[in-house]
């Protein structure tokens, strides 16, 4: 015989675990361990939550709950605006298989008028909702990982082969200040391979040509120019602001001190380099850097080349040439590794080279160590101020 909905919520409430929620704030307190899931809609999520909640609303818990808590066994306990819902919400897990479930009786209004603690998400505007509306609805980003993008600054060294592409995907996903570093005007024959350029802004500053179409790309992303050449009396002031830095150099001296600045500094640095049809990255996070980012620290360029090499045995791509294409492949890496490191989100490539044969279409990986001896980031280092190494400049200033 069919049921009505009243008997139908009397019987999941018999079947249901219930907590109160005064031992709901009793266990938050205690920073007891088990998850809260926040079954409302988004629109009352945005208005306020508990503290910690994971936020699933009830229409899309059986689509999404399995990819956001995959432990089973772990202890939930879900809440909604009265009961209703999280009741529900709490028998379709133990359906799915969920074993430590419980719901939160009255719910978030009570919580609210009793006083206890309560959160409030990052506030997005309706045009930002819509235009980053595929990272919000990955859990790994939402709108509190959006938040901190747009808040987020990276430093760009070099707008040309390796800074386009990093460029214009970082401004695309929202990052909120991108800086620049480049000296150099828009030549014809960058135009090959620098997508930020155009053949109408041939011979303007390459800073003013990508301001342009990064900031017509996204208007929420500021766009700062530095129209100089990094070296060692500027390059702590352009590292300070910024929480990530892009090397897209194309020589040795200011690969190096890149290197050095990142150290002393604390600024993780993710490295790319291109060469014929060849190209390589990889991650540097110093000490200090790794601690804020809860992870563990890698080697630096110095651990893998102590010193520059001479000239004859490092032509640059003026002098070797590079596929237009390639610089595409390794600044777009580029980028993605940045924003792992902005989100605090998978697996960066810190002590790792990953490296890429765009004739044989492979990629390959090969792990790297930190040097025990480093010069710069060893126990008892050696380089411990900057070092112009213009001797050994493959490009001319």
């Amino acid at each position: 015989m069919p049921i009505t909905y009243t008997d139908l919520i009397a019987q999941v409430r018999k079947d249901t675990k219930e907590v109160s929620l005064d031992e709901l704030k009793r266990r938050l307190d205690a920073k007891e361990p088990y998850t809260l899931l926040d079954v409302r809609e988004k629109e009352e999520y945005r208005a306020g939550f508990i503290p910690g909640a994971v936020s699933i609303p009830r229409g899309f818990l059986e689509i999404q709950v399995e990819g956001r808590l995959p432990d089973k066994s772990a202890k939930i306990v879900a809440y909604c605006a009265g009961g209703t819902r999280s009741a529900l919400a709490a028998r379709t897990l133990a359906d799915l298989g969920y074993a430590n479930v419980e719901t939160a009786n009255p719910g978030f209004v009570r919580w609210k008028d009793l006083g206890y603690p309560i959160d409030t998400p990052p506030q997005l505007n309706d045009a930002q909702r819509d235009r980053y509306s595929r990272h919000l609805l990955l859990p790994e980003v939402g709108e509190g990982g959006q938040a901190k993008l747009l808040k987020s600054k990276v430093l760009l060294i070099g707008a040309g082969g390796l800074g386009s592409p990093s460029a214009l995907y970082l401004a695309a996903a929202g990052v909120g200040t991108l800086g620049l570093v480049d000296a150099d005007v828009v030549d014809a024959s960058n135009l090959q391979r620098q997508v930020l350029h155009a053949t109408s802004r041939v011979g303007q500053p390459k800073v003013e040509s990508a301001n342009k179409i990064l900031t017509d790309l996204n208007p929420d992303v500021k766009v700062v120019g530095y129209k100089e050449r990094l070296d060692s009396s500027n390059v702590e002031r352009l590292f300070a602001d910024y929480d990530v830095i892009v090397d897209g150099t194309d020589n040795f001296p200011t690969r190096y001190l890149v290197n050095d600045a990142s150290v002393w500094l604390g600024k993780p640095v993710v490295h790319g380099s291109i060469f014929r049809f060849d190209g390589q990255l990889t991650t540097f996070v110093p000490e200090s850097a790794a601690k804020k980012l809860g992870i563990e620290a890698g080697p630096c360029y110095r651990c893998l080349y102590p010193e520059p090499p001479p000239p004859h045995l490092a032509p640059s791509c003026q002098e070797a040439g590079v596929l237009g294409i390639l610089p595409g492949v390794i600044g777009l890496l580029q980028a993605t590794e940045a924003i792992k490191l902005l989100l605090g989100r998978g697996d960066p490539l810190v002590g790792r080279l990953l490296t890429y044969d765009s004739l044989k279409m492979k990629f390959r990986e090969l792990k790297l160590r930190r040097a025990p001896d480093c010069p710069v980031c060893g126990p008892k280092p050696t380089v411990t101020s900057y070092i112009d190494y213009e001797g050994f400049c493959a490009l001319p200033s």
